[in-house]
């Protein structure tokens, strides 16, 4: 099937895609600085100046809405695609090997992943401070469990098929049957799973910014932005509902790359 006969993942692609080169590019050009404060200016309507209004600080929110879609993209990859390649390496390797050290893992896993994810995360960024480095910190240690957990599903079905055996007999070495030839062929799984783990960390990102746990003023975000609108709905709704159609636009393209994806992989 050719890649652009699949609506679904090449509509997903141009969303995304599109909301990322704006936020790339178009700072490039000259747009006007996100934190740049303009009184006189505060509260204005979407207008040929400024596309999607300012806020009340008179702040560009077309501007800043750039800027949160390129922080939020890239936290979010980060938060996401770290604990993926984690999670194959450790999960494969228990699955490969077995005995004591996969009863182990799997327990470990277990154990993670019984603790309640958002409450862990807000308990971690309550201790670390409001920011990010909460963020990555309670992200990262518990989000490989879930890729973990499918690898090593995966592999304890593979370990047992005909080129893996084939491989063990030619003498190679264990690093190279897992990593060269076990592991590419668990990724479809992980790469399937990434997109709809990408979305659930663009919405936690923008929900704990949201409550003012995440990323900090002045710095343009997402949940932050909505969350700084809501006293301005009834004089000024763009300024929440601007950054909250975004979310939901880059969610939406998230959710079709990743059915895109899974119709592709196994065709």
């Amino acid at each position: 099937m050719s890649f652009f006969k699949q609506r679904t993942l090449s509509t997903g692609v141009l969303i995304v895609g599109f909301l990322f080169t704006c936020s790339i590019m178009l700072p490039v050009v000259g747009l006007n600085k996100p934190n740049a404060i303009d009184l006189p200016s505060r509260l204005l309507s979407p207008s040929s100046s400024h596309f999607f209004g300012t806020d009340g600080f008179g702040r560009d929110i077309f501007a800043r809405c750039l800027y949160a879609v390129r922080l939020d993209l890239f936290v979010c990859a980060v938060i996401t695609f770290v604990p993926m390649i984690f999670g194959v390496v450790a999960g494969s390797i228990s699955g490969y090997f077995g005995g004591w050290f996969d009863t182990i893992m799997s327990r470990f896993i277990e154990m993670l992943l019984a603790f309640p994810f958002l409450i862990l995360v807000i308990a971690v960024v309550a201790i670390s401070g409001p920011g990010l480095t909460g963020v990555f910190v309670a992200v990262l240690a518990i989000g490989w469990t879930l890729y973990g957990r499918i690898s090593r599903a995966e592999m304890l079905v593979i370990r047992d098929q005909e080129f893996v055996l084939a491989a063990k007999t030619l003498g190679f070495s264990t690093t190279r049957i897992i990593f060269r030839h076990a592991i590419p062929s668990l990724l479809r799984s992980n790469v399937v799973f990434s997109m709809s783990d990408f979305v659930s960390n663009l919405l936690l990102l923008a929900g704990l910014s949201y409550l003012g746990l995440g990323v900090q003023a002045p710095t343009a975000e997402l949940g932050s932005m909505i969350a700084e609108g809501q006293q301005y709905l009834s004089q000024a709704w763009w300024i929440a509902v601007v950054p909250g159609v975004i979310v939901v636009l880059l969610g939406s393209g998230l959710s079709m790359i990743g059915d895109g994806l899974a119709d592709r992989m196994t065709v």
